[in-house]
């Protein structure tokens, strides 16, 4: 049951992903959504002499991540020294009701798994915030509201490009936020398999509807609904 429940977590991980990438094509969720707004945002900065509160805006997105990625460390060496402690939590674990009886590989397996998911979410988190780096040259490199010589469809260009940038920062984002989500399940392998097996389905359904169907999502696009209904029909 160990190795079928870990096969069924990386199965549903991944398909989810690669499901959620694709509806949000066909439907608005939380992530498109966003996506016009950044454009919208952009277009707006393009037309703004002083851009401070553009970059400031920037500065603390990237000090959200910059927490995520500096707890995803505390996390791995929070791990790495459960490793050296396995006989002392296998003790523990075999003592809670319900718990099935781990091994001390066992044990370490489910350790190494859960250091692999931070690792993977440390890798999203900086490579979020290189991202917003660049996102800010291109905010100090961005054309100037009263440079005549640059066209309307240029600086829409530019607006959409900047947009471009700042979305793929918010999907690493979101995926290493989504490790934190999937290593909550993994906690459950810890005691018995059926709740690793719970534990990651409820995490995916409780993503789906946060993304697709949450009261936060309405908001966003009750804010400008006839215009984000022209975009999407576009």
């Amino acid at each position: 049951m160990d190795y079928a429940s870990l096969a069924g977590f990386c199965l549903t991980w991944a398909g989810y992903t690669l499901f959620a990438r694709k509806k949000a094509k066909t439907a608005w969720c939380l992530a498109s959504s966003m996506q016009w707004y950044r454009v919208e945002w952009m277009l707006r900065m393009l037309e703004r002499d002083m851009r401070m509160p553009d970059a400031a805006i920037l500065g603390n997105l990237e000090r959200v991540i910059g927490f995520f990625a500096s707890t995803s460390i505390l996390i791995l060496a929070g791990l790495v020294t459960a490793l050296s402690a396995n006989s002392a939590a296998v003790e523990v674990l075999s003592s809670l009701p319900f718990a099935q009886t781990t091994t001390v590989q066992q044990f370490e397996l489910k350790v190494l798994v859960l250091i692999m998911i931070y690792i993977f979410a440390f890798f999203n988190f900086t490579w979020s915030l290189r991202q917003y780096s660049f996102a800010n040259v291109l905010l100090g490199a961005a054309p100037l509201a009263e440079e005549g010589e640059v066209t309307r469809e240029e600086r829409r260009r530019y607006a959409i490009s900047a947009a471009k940038v700042i979305d793929q920062a918010g999907h690493s984002y979101n995926y290493g936020l989504r490790c934190y989500y999937f290593s909550m399940a993994v906690m459950g392998w810890f005691v018995h398999p059926v709740l690793f097996i719970a534990g990651f389905v409820t995490v995916v359904w409780v993503l789906y509807m946060r993304e697709f169907h949450s009261r936060t999502l309405q908001a966003i696009l009750a804010a400008e609904g006839r215009a984000l209904d022209q975009q999407r029909d576009k």
